[in-house]
């Protein structure tokens, strides 16, 4: 095979460099830009969860002390389903977001399991007629509350207000008032939730990727006649 000549080899180098400066980036690269810092505030299943750990709290505090473990428990997992989704919400890439979302719904599954359990055992009392609105809860109403504060600035210095102070029926609710029902009706509207995002950010990632897979092909064919 005869040697290439000088010519050649700087088109070749040319036209290497032409496909490099033409190939898109990878989607799993720069696959979502978060332009709010706080942007999870508008999913009602961030707000659900800040509900729900809220709840979680009032009535662990009323365990008696030989529970501990228990109320420990709880307490964790009711935090991690709202931090999941914060964190994932912050990350660069939208399989992130899923990964980290992912685990909010395995969070929600413990909370259900002591819960179901708390009532078994006699802690927690069963009242089949009980609901969230009965207890004047109004989820649409909460998550419009919680988002409308965000980034609140007052002097250069973010405010910090209590969510009973935000959402103002929540004084109202005691210990005594929660329920097995009202945990699993807001624990399952929160899981069906968070699904929906999960599905729609898959559907968001499968786009990318198509898009990515479009571009590779287009720039193949570009260079199929070289």
């Amino acid at each position: 095979m005869p040697d290439k000549t000088q010519q050649e080899i700087i088109q070749e180098l040319v036209e290497k460099t032409m496909r490099e400066l033409n190939t898109p980036k990878k989607p799993v690269q720069s696959s979502r830009v978060w332009k709010d810092p706080e942007g999870y505030r508008y999913l009602t299943s961030w707000s659900n969860s800040v509900l729900l750990r809220h709840f979680i709290r009032l009535y662990t505090i009323s365990l008696p002390k030989s529970e501990y473990r228990r109320k420990a428990q709880l307490d964790d997992a009711g935090r991690s389903n709202v931090r999941n989704q914060e964190e994932g919400f912050k990350r660069s890439t939208t399989s992130e977001y899923i990964e980290f979302v992912g685990f909010s719904p395995g969070s929600l599954e413990e909370i259900k399991g002591d819960v179901r359990e708390l009532a078994e055992d006699g802690f927690l009392p069963s009242k089949p007629e009980s609901s969230l609105a009965g207890i004047g809860i109004n989820l649409k109403d909460l998550n419009t509350a919680l988002k409308e504060v965000k980034g609140n600035l007052e002097n250069g210095k973010f405010l910090y207000r209590p969510l009973t102070i935000l959402y103002p029926p929540l004084t109202q609710i005691k210990a005594e008032n929660l329920t097995y029902e009202i945990f699993i009706e807001l624990i399952n509207k929160t899981d069906y939730l968070l699904r929906v995002l999960v599905q729609s950010l898959e559907k968001k990632l499968a786009e990318d990727q198509k898009y990515y897979q479009v571009e590779q092909a287009r720039i193949a064919d570009k260079f199929k006649g070289h």
